[in-house]
C-alpha cells in the first residue's frame, strides 16, 4: 500500500501535495450516507405540519436536504487546490438543513435553517407563517395550486459505480495522465482536466399527505488544452457535461482517449483565421446546440417568465399565453420535448419539490408551440388542472420555484440526413462545435452565439478550422431556417453544469439533447476581441 507521501511524490506533487492538508484526502469511502431512510424525518415532518395547521396555514411542506460535493482538478500534471480550474474543491463539502413553505392568508411564506432540531423546526414553521402574514398585506391575488396525488415513496438515481467508492489516488492519477498526454503535443502550453461529483439527499413532506425521500448523484467531467502558435493563443475544450450517473460517466467519456485529439485541435485553432461575414449554412453539433436550445427554446417556454413572475434575472419571454397551439416557432423539422424522466438527464428526478411525479410532455411539434413548462402554482394559467412538475430548489436554504426540466430536441426520423450527408449538401458554411460566449435580449428573441471551435465547409467538404466566429439568431426566424435534423443514431444528450435564475440566485442542472442540426442562410460574423 502506497503512503500518502509516496503517492504525492509519484505524481509529481512533492511538498505541494502534502501542503494541501488532510482535507485533500477527505472521505472517499463507499459507506452509506447516514441520513437515508431514517424514521425521525417523518416524525419531525408530521410535527411541523401539525404546527402549521395550528397556526392557520392552508398548505405547508417541509424539505430536509443534505448536499455533498467533491471535486478534483489537475493542471499540467499538478493538483489544483481551488476553483480556478474547472470545478470546486478537494475532499467533501457538506451542507445540511431544511426549509419550510406555508400558505397563509392566500400567500406564500418561507423560512429555512441549518439547525435541524425539533425546537428549530417549530420556530421556522412559525417564522414562515409570519412571513406569509406580512406579505399578505400587499397581495394582488391568492395562490392557486393544482391538485396532486399523495405519494409515500423512495426514489434514487440509478448508478453503476459510486464515485465516493473510487479512491482519490485513482481520480488524480487519471487526470494527471490526461493532462500529461495533452502536453506531449508541441505548442500546447497548458492542459487542464477535472471531475466533479455531487450527492443530494432530500426528504419532502406535505400537508396533502406526501412523504417523498430521494437520492441524486451528479457527475461531471471536463478537459481542455491551450496552445500558442505564431503569437495566437487558443483553448480547445472537451466537455461531455453533467449527468445523473456515477463514475461510469467519467469512464464512458474516455478523457484519456480524447486527449491527443483535443491537444491537436487546440494547435489548429491557434493557427485559424476568421471566416468572414455574410449568409452561410450552419451545422450545429449537439454539444453546441445544447446552449442555443437552452437560451432560445427552453427559457422562453418557462411559464413564470411568460406571466411575469420572473423578470429581474435574465428577463421574461417573447412568448405569450395566447401563442400556445398557434405560434410557428420554427420549421416542420423542429420537435421539442420536456422530460424529467430521461435516464441520465441532469434534471431527471423521481418527483419535483411540489411532490409531483416526473413526466414527459411536448413543447413544440412540427414547428408549432404546443406546451409550456409549468408547476402547481402556474398550471391554471394554461387552463390545466395538473402540474408538469417543474418546481425545484437547489439548496435547503432556498425557496423552490419553477425551473426547467430536460429540454430535448427530437432527432429526425430514421433515414434523415447524417452529419456527413449534411456536410456534402453545403457549398458555403461552417460547422460549430462546443459552447462559447453568447448575448441575448431580455425576451430571448434576438441573440448572438459563439462556440468553442469552428470548421469551414466549402463545396461539400469540411476544410480548415476558423476562428472569432458568431452567428445571429432572431429566435423564430432562426428556427424557421432549420432544414434538417440528424437521425436517431446521431442523437446526443448534453448535461449543463449550471443555469442561474431568481433572486437570490439559484443554479440548477438542465440538459438538452439533439442530433446534428442543419440551418440554411444564417447571418454570421466575426466575434469581438
Amino acid at each position: 500500500m502506497q503512503s500518502r507521501r509516496e503517492f504525492a511524490k509519484s505524481i509529481g506533487l512533492g511538498a505541494i501535495g502534502l501542503s494541501l492538508g488532510p482535507s485533500v484526502f477527505a472521505r472517499q469511502s463507499a459507506a452509506p450516507f447516514p441520513v437515508i431512510k431514517n424514521p425521525k424525518y417523518r416524525n419531525w415532518s408530521e410535527d411541523a405540519l401539525r404546527e402549521a395547521r395550528r397556526l392557520g396555514c392552508t398548505y405547508a411542506d417541509i424539505r430536509f436536504t443534505l448536499n455533498r460535493s467533491n471535486g478534483v482538478a489537475v493542471r499540467n500534471g499538478e493538483i489544483q487546490s481551488g476553483g480556478n480550474v474547472g470545478f470546486g474543491q478537494f475532499g467533501d463539502v457538506d451542507t445540511y438543513g431544511f426549509g419550510v413553505r406555508v400558505i397563509h392568508s392566500g400567500v406564500w411564506g418561507f423560512s429555512s435553517s441549518p439547525n435541524v432540531t425539533p425546537e428549530e423546526i417549530k420556530r421556522i414553521v412559525g417564522l414562515a407563517t409570519e412571513v406569509a402574514k406580512a406579505s399578505a398585506t400587499a397581495k394582488k391575488f391568492d395562490v392557486r395550486l393544482a391538485p396532486v396525488k399523495a405519494y409515500d415513496t423512495f426514489w434514487e438515481t440509478p448508478i453503476k459505480v459510486d464515485p465516493w467508492g473510487i479512491p482519490l489516488e485513482d481520480k488524480v492519477a487519471l487526470l494527471v495522465d490526461v493532462t500529461r498526454t495533452m502536453q506531449k503535443t508541441p505548442d500546447v502550453i497548458s492542459a487542464d482536466a477535472a471531475v466533479n461529483f455531487n450527492y443530494e439527499w432530500k426528504y419532502l413532506a406535505t400537508s396533502e399527505g406526501s412523504f417523498i425521500e430521494q437520492v441524486f448523484y451528479y457527475t461531471a467531467a471536463s478537459m481542455s488544452a491551450t496552445a500558442r502558435k505564431d503569437g495566437s493563443v487558443k483553448t480547445r475544450t472537451f466537455d461531455p457535461g453533467t449527468e445523473t450517473r456515477g463514475w461510469e460517466f467519467v469512464t464512458d467519456n474516455d478523457l484519456k482517449g480524447n486527449a491527443e485529439r483535443v491537444a491537436a485541435e487546440a494547435v489548429e485553432f491557434a493557427m485559424a483565421k476568421p471566416v468572414g461575414s455574410g449568409l452561410k449554412d450552419l451545422i450545429l453539433m449537439p454539444n453546441h446546440s445544447a446552449l442555443t436550445i437552452h437560451e432560445i427554446i427552453a427559457h422562453p417556454t418557462e411559464l413564470d417568465r411568460i406571466v411575469g413572475y420572473e423578470a429581474n434575472y435574465a428577463g421574461t419571454s417573447f412568448v405569450k399565453l395566447s401563442d400556445v397551439g398557434k405560434l410557428n416557432f420554427g420549421s416542420k423539422h423542429l420537435n421539442v420535448t420536456a422530460d424529467r424522466t430521461h435516464p441520465g438527464g441532469a434534471s431527471t428526478v423521481g418527483y419535483d419539490d411540489d411532490g409531483v411525479e416526473a413526466q414527459k410532455w411536448p413543447i413544440i411539434r412540427d414547428g408549432i408551440l404546443v406546451g409550456l413548462q409549468t408547476n402547481r402554482e402556474t398550471a391554471h394559467y394554461m387552463g390545466e388542472t395538473t402540474s408538469r412538475g417543474c418546481t425545484f430548489a437547489n439548496h435547503w436554504r432556498n425557496y423552490p420555484f419553477l425551473r426547467m426540466p430536460n429540454i430535448q430536441m427530437e432527432p429526425g426520423p430514421k433515414g434523415s440526413p447524417t452529419l456527413d450527408q449534411m456536410i456534402a449538401s453545403i457549398q458555403d458554411g461552417v460547422l460549430v462545435d462546443g459552447q462559447g460566449s453568447f448575448s441575448i435580449d431580455q425576451q430571448r428573441f434576438n441573440g448572438q452565439f459563439g462556440g468553442n471551435c469552428f470548421w469551414e465547409i466549402k463545396n461539400g467538404k469540411k476544410t480548415r478550422m476558423v476562428t472569432d466566429f458568431t452567428y445571429n439568431a432572431i429566435t423564430t426566424d432562426f428556427w424557421a431556417n432549420l432544414d434538417a435534423v440528424g437521425p436517431p443514431e446521431e442523437w446526443q444528450h448534453i448535461g449543463m453544469g449550471g443555469d442561474a435564475k431568481g433572486q437570490p440566485v439559484q443554479s440548477n442542472r438542465p440538459s438538452h439533447g439533439a442530433s446534428p442540426l442543419l440551418l440554411r442562410k444564417i447571418m454570421v460574423g466575426t466575434a469581438f476581441k
